[in-house]
């Protein structure tokens, strides 16, 4: 555990039974898919004959005119006519078991542990909304990548200052979820925020 200037202040045990599982890659690809499904914005449309304008009337009699049969100039044969089998809105969401959900984070937790990009930082607030004050204490405690601040209860401070810089998001306790874990290079927690954690996957 360190301060914000990076300078060692003790120890804090984290439960091997949140940061010290053996990582599931399985379930952490699946939570990171199922995830990013949910984050598709679904919008895409495209017409079918039946919603294109025209095509009321039948292009040419059926017979004698030598040319190929046709009901309507909306047919999918013809330019401007309407889309087979086209996109439409949808939900691309889709949901995991939550035992399976909450294994993948414990998994995640555990191999950032592994790689040593979990930082506990105590004291890590501002008094005011300070981009740069938030940058030189980053760089204090020796992030030169993405980072994820998770605290236990909001910090608008840290919010207003992370949102300006490339790569810092911020995120509480309680609502972690495994892609943020994996999406960043350092993880910055709290006491408060661990123990949140260890909470709510215990």
């Amino acid at each position: 555990m360190v301060n914000p200037d990076g300078e060692r202040v003790g120890e804090m045990d984290l439960a091997d039974g949140v940061f010290g599982q053996e990582p599931n890659e399985h379930l952490m690809h699946a939570a990171v898919v199922a995830h990013l499904a949910r984050r598709r914005v679904g919008t895409a449309s495209t017409l079918t004959r039946g919603e294109v304008s025209g095509g009321g009337r039948k292009p040419w009699r059926q017979k004698g005119t030598g040319r190929a049969r046709h009901g309507s100039i909306r047919s999918p044969l013809w330019r401007k006519g309407g889309v087979v089998f086209g996109p439409k809105p949808r939900d691309y969401g889709y949901a995991i078991p939550v035992k399976a959900r909450r294994q993948a984070l414990r998994s995640a937790l555990s191999a950032r542990v592994r790689e040593g990009a979990v930082t506990v930082v105590q004291g890590l607030g501002l008094e005011g909304p300070r981009t740069r004050a938030l940058a030189t204490m980053l760089k204090k405690l020796g992030v030169d990548g993405s980072a994820l601040i998770v605290t236990a209860q909001r910090d608008r401070n840290l919010e207003l200052s992370a949102r300006n810089l490339p790569g810092v998001e911020t995120a509480l306790a309680h609502q972690l979820h495994t892609y943020q874990v994996l999406n960043h290079d350092f993880l910055l927690f709290t006491p408060e925020a661990v123990q949140r954690v260890e909470e709510v996957l215990s």
